[in-house]
């Protein structure tokens, strides 16, 4: 990397790169994971880009590709980018949507019938999040209203009156469940980190468009418990899981989400048009990029998670923090003014382009481990690796530095 190139200059070539990727990103899903024969779109396709049919359709997938074809379409082809949303949306409200208890299921199988109907808030919220942008792109009513009614629906059932904020996991029936887990990986908890932050996500999209006076308080509440609750006040990173009344219950140190949080924290408080509030996120979020940084390997990648003094590292870079840092570096540059922050990020995507990026057939690795060696035992495209992560940044890119 050149160390001595503008700010300027560092600038277009981010942009141009993002605008190029994501025009690839896109074009892999369109093409490779349209399901013409059942429906909507296939649930996976392995590490070697091999196509798995039977696979189970999550609801997350869905909802993120509606998100992210719905976004796109601002800044690139919206006729390809709304059909594929469209899609999205109407496999959403055929097959995932719970038209008799509300909500949205986890699970379907190939041909739409549903396997898991549990209600994860998670799982919620990503749906909420999905609707609301295909509402911006096309103004479709139902959408904003299906937003709307998912809102109401995570207020009625999955807010926590007592201690404030939202449990993880209730049954069809919004009953509660013995495991609320998120993933076999996740600790067995009532309430989560990475719940709350894209609940948050969420309700700043819907916020924008819906500018409700309830959903403004839960917003602002939830700021506070990211401030108070969730960031640890010693290190700087996030806790990751917590008892109902916020006992924290892990120790573990996750990088992406930290360097996500910085951002999407500030875009929530931004949303909300508080000076105050606004000023205050601008310091968690820097405080939250610079705690990030303990992960920052000297090529650029950032590593998964930690111990808590860091002396233990999951040898391993996802794709999905990478991206991540591109947004919350360009973030911090835009906060400080500080071009660090700014070469930071163009080094994150130098790491991206040299080892994640899939140059053969399309979209990026799941990530590499400590020996620069591909995870290819990791889907290239599946239940949890969407279109989101990189796809959002690209977007972000582009936004924040056009």
């Amino acid at each position: 990397m050149n160390e001595h190139r503008s700010a300027k200059e560092i600038k277009h070539d981010l942009y141009q790169q993002a605008k190029n990727e994501l025009t690839n990103i896109l074009s892999y899903w369109k093409k490779n994971m349209t399901d013409r024969h059942y429906g909507g779109f296939y649930a996976r396709r392995d590490g070697d880009n091999r196509l798995d049919q039977s696979a189970p359709k999550g609801v997350v997938l869905n909802a993120r590709i509606l998100w992210t074809f719905s976004a796109a379409s601002e800044v690139t082809n919206t006729r390809q980018c709304i059909a594929v949303a469209k899609r999205a949306f109407k496999y959403m409200l055929d097959y995932f949507r719970d038209a008799v208890n509300g909500g949205v299921y986890w699970t379907v199988d190939r041909n739409g019938e549903k396997l898991d109907g549990k209600k994860q808030t998670y799982a919620q919220a990503f749906a909420l999040y999905g609707y609301t942008a295909y509402f911006q792109a096309t103004g479709n009513e139902t959408a904003k209203n299906e937003a709307i009614a998912l809102f109401h629906s995570i207020e009625t059932h999955c807010y926590d009156r007592i201690h404030g904020g939202y449990t993880e996991a209730l049954d069809e029936n919004w009953l509660p469940l013995p495991d609320q887990r998120l993933s076999e990986k996740d600790a067995n908890e009532p309430k989560s980190m990475n719940t709350h932050l894209h609940v948050l996500e969420a309700y700043t999209a819907l916020y924008r468009v819906w500018p409700d006076a309830l959903l403004k308080q839960r917003i602002s509440e939830l700021l506070a418990i990211f401030r108070d609750k969730i960031i640890c006040k010693t290190s700087g990173h996030l806790q990751l899981f917590f008892s109902v009344d916020w006992v924290p219950r892990s120790e573990d140190v996750s990088f992406g989400h930290d360097i996500e949080a910085a951002w999407l924290l500030y875009e929530a408080a931004l949303a909300l048009e508080e000076n105050t509030g606004t000023t205050e996120m601008r310091n968690v979020s820097l405080r939250l990029t610079e705690a990030a940084c303990a992960g920052l390997d000297a090529d650029g990648g950032l590593w998964y998670e930690s111990n808590p003094d860091h002396t233990l590292f999951v040898r391993e870079k996802h794709w999905w923090p990478q991206a991540e840092a591109l947004v919350g570096f360009c973030n911090a540059w835009q906060l400080s003014g500080e071009e660090v922050w700014l070469k930071h990020a163009q080094q994150t995507w130098m790491f991206i382009q040299e080892k994640l990026m899939d140059k053969d057939k399309g979209e990026w690795f799941w990530g590499i481990d400590g020996q620069n060696t591909v995870l290819r035992n990791e889907d290239k495209a599946g239940f949890w690796k969407c279109p989101y992560h990189n796809g959002r940044a690209c977007l972000e890119l582009m936004r924040r530095l056009s």
